[in-house]
């Protein structure tokens, strides 16, 4: 019987009788993955193309790693993908820049998660599809116009002037977005929050903001009519 592959994390598996002379050479190779799969880290840069993790069989590939810290600035809606039929957990921290753009971690064939700019992420795939189990979200702060992603929480400084911040398109029900004055400008600023093409507390229209010192957060109802409405204001 030849040696043979596991599905998740491509250890060679060797059969008896096999690999006579090298069969140390494997099994340290084998612990060199399991290491990566219990505490390995790797950065990933992301930036212009959809990129897939690597996941070779008997060989230490970045793919396995625990932990993933995705860099790089997007120039587009991209994904970073794993092969369908691994089953593995990850902790993903999402350091990428997103212009605007969208970030999903999934696996070849499957629809998987959508991760916020700044965020850190407990997934894990079941080989069809990549799931979340925790989210550790974080604020952060904005004085230019952007498109958010869904769980942002956004420190708005409009000292500057007039901010616009963007709400996701496509939302779905219980997409969060929060948003506070950061410094106290509102009044002589205005924050004005684009729809997207949702309504928002019932209305076919941006919302302004320019109360000083506001904070409140939006979640969107699953209601069309409705769309986003408030959680707190």
């Amino acid at each position: 019987m030849a040696n043979s592959t596991s599905a998740s994390l491509k250890l060679t598996v060797q059969a008896t009788g096999e690999n006579s002379g090298t069969w140390g050479a494997i099994t340290n190779t084998n612990l060199l993955i399991l290491e990566q799969a219990i505490g390995g880290y790797d950065a990933f840069n992301v930036t212009n193309a959809s990129r897939a993790l690597t996941f070779s069989n008997g060989v230490v590939s970045n793919g396995k790693n625990e932990v993933i810290k995705l860099t790089g600035t997007l120039a587009g809606n991209l994904n970073v993908t794993i092969p369908d039929s691994v089953e593995k957990t990850y902790i993903i921290e999402n350091a990428c820049v997103h212009a605007g753009n969208t970030l999903t971690f999934k696996t070849t064939s499957g629809t998987g998660i959508l991760l916020c700019e700044g965020h850190s992420y407990t997934l894990w795939s079941d080989g069809t599809n990549v799931y979340k189990s925790s989210e550790l979200r974080k604020w952060r702060a904005i004085s230019s116009a952007e498109t958010v992603q869904a769980g942002a929480q956004i420190l708005v400084n409009t000292n500057g002037g007039a901010v616009t911040i963007t709400l996701p398109a496509s939302p779905a029900t219980g997409d969060t977005v929060n948003f506070v004055d950061q410094g106290y400008d509102f009044n002589t600023n205005a924050l004005t929050v684009g729809r997207n093409s949702s309504n928002i507390a019932n209305a076919a229209a941006d919302l302004t903001v320019n109360t000083q010192g506001a904070g409140f957060g939006l979640v969107y109802s699953g209601d069309a009519t409705t769309g986003w409405t408030y959680t707190e204001k």
